[in-house]
């Protein structure tokens, strides 16, 4: 296939079952969302794109609202694309939708901000949950959960809410804007609305509130941890298993931004 037109800007939204992806982040020889993609799209449009994401979750971490772009000379209609795509793509990925967008729309740098959500399920096993959620035998004080989340609101160093970064990642400031516990009959839901995040940052975060759920932990630490001055001494929270976790969406302004410098995206590792 030749180009057959001018370049547009097609933005995808897209969900997927993380169990068996090493990822988001495309890793040679590895399995991963971004690559798979990627294969799918050149299938489709015989063009040797590249696709950028919003977010780049972590190995065995779901998406029901993940977004990313690529450009194409393809007049092909965002219906045709959801179409075409499906028909390639594996069970465990699917396109939601697709639309045209500006040129200068870009999927990590526009995000107004991200919401994730991580699941913690209090009970025995179950087999049609336990690729989506955390499991736990003991009941959680869902209330000190929300007295303890109440410390990660705003503008704060994350630091010691990470896993290991890499070298060129300096910039350790994240803001939350959302940070909010819910609990049905036998599960705990953590959804945090931030406008970026750390590597490991969600999980750690969702570790200290089960840890503070669970009495293992005061409320105070979650503060504490915050504070390059009072956490020398503590302990880290623990980092939960990705199965838990899900990126339900990513939000743009309207009209778009480029929200780096606002939203710390310019040190970004999610």
């Amino acid at each position: 296939m030749t180009p057959s037109g001018p370049k547009r800007r097609i933005k995808l939204t897209v969900a997927y079952d993380g169990t068996d992806f090493c990822g988001w982040a495309a890793q040679a020889g590895r399995r991963t969302v971004q690559s798979t993609l990627t294969e799918a799209v050149r299938l489709v449009s015989g063009e040797e794109i590249e696709i950028v994401g919003a977010s780049r979750t972590d190995s065995g971490a779901h998406a029901r609202g993940q977004v990313c772009h690529f450009d194409t000379s393809r007049p092909i209609s965002s219906e045709k694309w959801v179409f075409a795509l499906n028909r390639v793509l594996p069970a465990d990925l699917a396109v939601i939708r697709a639309s045209n967008v500006p040129d200068r729309f870009h999927s990590r740098f526009c995000a107004k901000d991200r919401t994730y959500r991580y699941r913690i399920r209090v009970g025995g096993r179950d087999p049609f949950r336990s690729r989506y959620a955390h499991t736990i035998t003991r009941p959680l004080d869902v209330e000190r959960m929300r007295g303890a989340a109440t410390s990660l609101l705003g503008r704060h160093d994350f630091r010691a809410y990470t896993e290991e970064l890499a070298p060129h990642i300096v910039n350790t400031v994240r803001t939350l804007r959302k940070v909010e516990v819910s609990a049905t009959k036998d599960e705990v839901r953590i959804e945090i609305v931030g406008t970026a995040f750390l590597r490991g940052m969600m999980r750690r975060m969702s570790g200290v509130l089960l840890e503070v759920g669970s009495g293992k932990r005061p409320v105070e630490d979650v503060g504490r941890l915050l504070d390059p001055n009072l956490r020398d001494g503590l302990t880290w929270p623990v980092v939960l298993p990705a199965r838990g976790l899900t990126l339900m969406r990513v939000r743009y302004d309207r009209p778009l931004r480029d929200n780096r410098m606002d939203s710390d995206e310019s040190d970004s590792a999610d």
